[in-house]
């Protein structure tokens, strides 16, 4: 694509237009930290979409998952849909999840947000049970190449945990919303997401992968709910045909990224701008 060069009149033409297609977008929460938040996360009541909550305090950002457990996030990636949560590493220098108490990380299965496929997820301290699974518990696992580098004194031959580790993708109908540690099978878990597991493990970038589904219009009763979503109306759902959203009016249409009602002569004008 290139941009041309317009004549005066089409240009004012364009520039007038352009204008009266002001956009106004539901409130973004304010950065916590240095932590960029978008739309829809939300850390407050009157930010974002209430079923996209986020916790920020004393400027760290978290995410709570169901079973009481809590994680760092240290990265948001809008336009992915996604963020990064810090693993919750082991427990005074024991072969053992920090997160253990709850059983690990366990999201809402009725909430926006997933465990993505992109995780490889390395289970330490583990059972005979382990070998019912179809984890990749072999010798060959690179399960081993971390613990003999990073937690051989924790989890590795020098200590006094199960020497039987397990290597598993996250993705699946279980491990979508959870990764559990427990007594019966794993005691302790580390999550590398993007792995490439031909580096040093010292290059690997610990973390688990969330990412949330595009959030649908808001909900409504009234009109005046939706002052925030310029060009929208309160109308009944035609999706689910259950309660009541601000639904984008005629000339428009909703976008779950920045959380407005786009003007299609908006986009119209942009695609003349680079195509004319």
């Amino acid at each position: 694509m290139r941009i041309v060069n317009l004549s005066p009149m089409l240009f004012i033409a364009i520039t007038v237009l352009t204008l009266s297609f002001s956009i106004s977008a539901l409130k973004r929460c304010q950065n916590c930290g240095q932590i960029h938040v978008p739309y829809p996360l939300s850390t407050a009541p009157n930010c974002g979409d209430q079923s996209y909550k986020i916790r920020c305090t004393a400027g760290t950002l978290f995410f709570d998952s169901i079973n009481g457990s809590s994680y760092t996030i240290t990265n948001i990636n809008p336009t992915t849909q996604r963020f990064i949560l810090h693993p919750p590493g082991l427990l005074n220098d024991m072969c053992v999840s920090a997160d253990f108490q709850n059983e690990g990380m366990w999201l809402d299965t009725n909430s926006p947000f997933n465990i993505t496929s992109s995780n490889t997820v390395i289970f330490l301290n583990c059972s005979q049970d382990v070998f019912t699974t179809l984890w990749n518990c072999s010798s060959s696992s690179i399960c081993h190449k971390y613990v003999n580098d990073v937690a051989v004194d924790v989890c590795g031959a020098r200590s006094n945990a199960s020497q039987i580790c397990c290597t598993v993708k996250t993705g699946g109908s279980v491990t979508a919303y959870r990764i559990r540690v427990r007594k019966e099978r794993c005691a302790a878990y580390a999550s590398f997401p993007n792995l490439d597991s031909s580096l040093p493990v010292s290059m690997w970038q610990p973390g688990v992968e969330i990412e949330w589904e595009l959030p649908e219009e808001p909900p409504c009763n009234v009109n005046q709910d939706c002052l925030d979503l310029a060009n929208s109306s309160c109308l009944p759902n035609p999706v689910t045909g259950g309660g009541r959203r601000c639904l984008c009016n005629s000339g428009f249409h909703w976008d779950s990224v920045n959380g407005i009602c786009q003007s299609n002569a908006r986009e119209l004008l942009t695609t003349i701008l680079y195509t004319y």
